[in-house]
C-alpha cells in the first residue's frame, strides 16, 4: 500500500497539477451541493475490497465531488463567515500534510512549534499582551473557547484549595455570544447565566455588573469566567471589552474574548479602538482560516499566561514522561509543548501555513489586506442606504451587515438566496435579526469588490 513506484509519481503529478490549477482560479467556480441520490449515481461505490486506484479517484473527486462543495473563498460567497487564504498558505499547507509532523511536543516538531510561536507571538503583541503569553493553534473556535474555558475554571479552582473542587461553576456571557461557548459550558457541566445586551447586541460592563451583583452570594462565587465577544459572529459587534476587563478585575474572574471572526481586525488601524481592554484578557482565540488568510482549520488559542494553560491541560502518562524534559513553572516556556495548553494531544502543525503567509508576505500586507475587506463593508453599507427598497439595520462595526428586503418575508429570501447559489451568481443566507428573517453579508475576501456587491443588491430590485 505505501509503494514509491511510477504509478504513484504519476498520480503525485495529477494531484499537485490540479491543486495548482485550482490556486490559480480567479475567481474559483462558487459551485453548489448536490443531492445523494444524484452524487451516488455519479461517483457510485468508492471505498471497495480492491480498490478504484488513484488516477479513478482523484478524477472523482475533480469532477464529481469537488464540484458538489460551494467554495468559501469565492468573492461572492457572503454566508457565514467565508475564508479567503492566501496562494501561500494554500501552497505551504501541502507541504505540511506531506512533511508527517506530529506537532504535539517541541521534542518531535521543535522546528515547526518554533515558527508557529512566531505567528501566535504576533496576534499576542497585536492585543498588548505580556511577554508571559503563549498558546497554541487548535482545529477552531470550538475548542478555542473550550480549552479557555478549561483553564479558566482550573485557575479558579486552584486559587481556592480545593473548596470549589466538586462545586458547578458558571459562566457568564451573552445570547449574541457564539454557540461554541454554551455547547462548551454543556461539555464542562457547568452553568451558563445570560447577560442581556443593549439594542444592537453588545455586552456591556455595567450589565455584566448588575446581573453579577444580582446573583446570590453563594452563586457569585461560582463564576469563574466572562466569555466577551470581538466580534459577533451574527452582526459582527464588539463587546465593551474594556468595561468588562473591568468588572472581572474587581471580582478575580477570568476574562475571556471569543474572537474567532472580528480580532484579525486588530491589524487593522481604522478599526483598532474597537477592541480597546483586549490587553487586559486572560485569554483569546482568533481563527485565521477566517480573516486571516490562512486555510482551514485552524485557530489560535493566547493566553495571557500560558502557564495558566499549561497548569490546566498537561496529560501525565508513562510514555509522555520524556516529554516533560525539565519543564516547570520557571521553565522555558517557549519550548512549551502545544499538546499542553489545550484540549488535545495529537495534532498537526496547523499554524505553519500562516506563518508561511506571513513570513511570505509581511504583517504590511495583511494590514492593507484587511483595511481592503474595511473599506468594501463600509462602501456596501452606503450603497445600501442608498437603496430605498432596502434597509440597513445596524451600522456594521466590522465587516458584518444587516439589512432587510423591504415587504419580503422568510420565503421570499430563500427563493432568492437558493437562485443566486444555484445560477453561480453568489453565495448569501437569510439569518435573522431580533425575530425577523433579514439578510446578511459577512466581508473577509480582499477579492470581493464594490462591484460584486452592487451585483448581488442588483438583484434584490
Amino acid at each position: 500500500m505505501h509503494r514509491h513506484d511510477q504509478a504513484i509519481a504519476r498520480l503525485a503529478d495529477h494531484a499537485l497539477d490540479y491543486a495548482l490549477e485550482r490556486v490559480r482560479m480567479d475567481p474559483v467556480p462558487l459551485d453548489a451541493p448536490r443531492p445523494y441520490d444524484e452524487l451516488i449515481r455519479a461517483a457510485g461505490q468508492t471505498i471497495t475490497p480492491s480498490g478504484i486506484g488513484g488516477d479513478r479517484a482523484l478524477k472523482l473527486f475533480t469532477e464529481v465531488l469537488a464540484p458538489a462543495c460551494i467554495s468559501v473563498d469565492h468573492p461572492r460567497f457572503l454566508a457565514f463567515v467565508p475564508g479567503a487564504p492566501t496562494e501561500a498558505s494554500v501552497l505551504f499547507d501541502m507541504v505540511v500534510s506531506a512533511s508527517s509532523i506530529y506537532a504535539g511536543s517541541w521534542l518531535e516538531a521543535a522546528g515547526a512549534v518554533f515558527a508557529e510561536n512566531q505567528a501566535l507571538r504576533w496576534l499576542a503583541d497585536l492585543a498588548g499582551f505580556p511577554e508571559s503569553a503563549g498558546g497554541a493553534f487548535v482545529s477552531g473556535g470550538t475548542a478555542g473557547n473550550l480549552s479557555a474555558l478549561i483553564a479558566a475554571r482550573h485557575r479558579w479552582r486552584s486559587r481556592h484549595a480545593g473548596r470549589f473542587d466538586k462545586v458547578r461553576g458558571v459562566v457568564l456571557a451573552s445570547k449574541g455570544a457564539h454557540s461554541s461557548i454554551a455547547q462548551a459550558t454543556h461539555a464542562m457541566d457547568v452553568d451558563l447565566v445570560h447577560v442581556p445586551t443593549d439594542h444592537r447586541g453588545r455586552l456591556d460592563g455595567a450589565a455584566v455588573r448588575s446581573v453579577f451583583d444580582s446573583l446570590a452570594p453563594a452563586d457569585r462565587e461560582r463564576v469563574f469566567a466572562v466569555a466577551a465577544t470581538g466580534g459577533t459572529t451574527n452582526v459582527g459587534v464588539v463587546d465593551d471589552l474594556a468595561g468588562i476587563a473591568d468588572v472581572c478585575a474587581d471580582e478575580g474572574i477570568w476574562f475571556h474574548v471569543d474572537g474567532a471572526y472580528g480580532l484579525a481586525a486588530l491589524c487593522a488601524p481604522s478599526v483598532r479602538d474597537r477592541f480597546v481592554g483586549i490587553e487586559r484578557a486572560d485569554s483569546f482565540i482568533v481563527d485565521p482560516h477566517k480573516w486571516l488568510f490562512g486555510p482551514f482549520d485552524c485557530c489560535a488559542l493566547v493566553y495571557r499566561n500560558i502557564h495558566d494553560g499549561r497548569r490546566a491541560h498537561t496529560q501525565n502518562a508513562e510514555y509522555l514522561e520524556v516529554l516533560r524534559g525539565g519543564e516547570g513553572e520557571e521553565g522555558p516556556w517557549h519550548e512549551m509543548n502545544p499538546a499542553d495548553v489545550a484540549h488535545h494531544l495529537s495534532r498537526r502543525a496547523r499554524g505553519l501555513p500562516l506563518w508561511f503567509s506571513l513570513a511570505t508576505h509581511g504583517t504590511d500586507a495583511y494590514t492593507e489586506a484587511m483595511e481592503t475587506t474595511l473599506t468594501i463593508a463600509r462602501l456596501a453599507a452606503e450603497e445600501i442606504g442608498r437603496r430605498r427598497h432596502l434597509e440597513l439595520l445596524l451600522e456594521p462595526d466590522l465587516t458584518v451587515l444587516v439589512f432587510r428586503r423591504i415587504g419580503w418575508g422568510p420565503d421570499d429570501y430563500r427563493r432568492w438566496s437558493d437562485d443566486q447559489l444555484y445560477s453561480g451568481e453568489s453565495f448569501v443566507v437569510p439569518s435573522s435579526w431580533n425575530g425577523e428573517t433579514v439578510l446578511r453579508f459577512c466581508i473577509v475576501n480582499p477579492r470581493t469588490t464594490f462591484d460584486d456587491i452592487v451585483a448581488i443588491l442588483d438583484s434584490l430590485d
